[in-house]
């Protein structure tokens, strides 16, 4: 059973299908530019996922030829205030914590361009499957804004020097060399990107939920420990897991050459 929650005037919109929830940014023609309203919007929707037993796996998608192509330069130059400011980044901050707090599992679908907060949101997300015309950029230099946020997920994505080319001259990046560079996981051409990604959806949606949802939260966690603490914390979170019913089912499944029925 599919649900849509959407019209056409929002800015996000979200379907929901067999435990997938696709949230789409839905301002094609602004390139699906990150405004106060988008990120205020995709904020609500990942409140409410996280609040669902239904909901496995999010898709991160986009309408038209570009994923994102940042925050909304239009807003910000007629806003240019502290205020301001503190507002909308406080609020983009909000957003790419929520996803890495989201229980569930997200993946970006990605096409066309990505670039300064709109590469941050593709970095920001668990898993990213980009279609094999798309470039990435950290472009805020080129307007003498440093993509300091962008940074954050771009820097704990790729490595140091990349990363650091990337802020400091703007330029764009291919999608070969995003897989090259640890950015994103899989590039397929545009006409599989859909199916592509719904794929890679239902194969985690298909794993025990409560592994999958305790195996997020452990490895975003134990990431920058120090490596006998996040032994420790490892430890400690695979014996949790060790003891929910679900493993003895996928034990006994294993067993007995069947395929496991999960819990909820």
């Amino acid at each position: 059973m599919t649900t849509s929650i959407n019209t056409s005037t929002q800015s996000v919109l979200r379907t929901d299908h067999e435990g997938i929830s696709i949230l789409t940014l839905n301002r094609p023609k602004q390139f699906n530019a990150l405004s106060l309203e988008v990120l205020e919007q995709l904020l609500a929707h990942l409140s409410s996922i996280a609040a669902s037993e239904t909901i496995k796996v999010v898709i991160l998608a986009a309408e038209g030829k570009a994923f994102s192509a940042g925050h909304d330069l239009k807003e910000m130059k007629a806003n240019r205030t502290q205020e301001f400011g503190d507002s909308l980044f406080g609020k983009c901050t909000e957003v790419m914590l929520a996803i890495n707090n989201l229980p569930q599992p997200v993946i970006a679908r990605v096409q066309g361009i990505a670039t300064a907060a709109g590469c941050q949101l593709v970095a920001a997300c668990d898993l990213a499957v980009a279609a094999d015309h798309t470039r990435f950029a950290t472009s805020g230099i080129n307007f003498g804004l440093f993509c300091s946020t962008p940074a954050v997920a771009l820097s704990r994505n790729v490595g140091k020097k990349k990363a650091m080319e990337m802020l400091l001259t703007g330029e764009f990046i291919n999608a070969q060399e995003a897989v090259l560079h640890g950015l994103v996981n899989r590039v397929v051409p545009a006409e599989e990107l859909n199916e592509a990604t719904l794929s890679l959806a239902q194969t985690i949606a298909a794993k025990a939920p409560d592994a999958v949802r305790m195996g997020k939260e452990m490895f975003h966690k134990q990431i920058d420990m120090p490596l006998e603490e996040a032994y420790v914390y490892a430890s400690e979170v695979i014996v949790c897991n060790m003891l929910v019913d679900d493993v003895e089912e996928g034990l006994s499944a294993f067993v007995e050459k069947r395929k496991p029925q999960w819990g909820k």
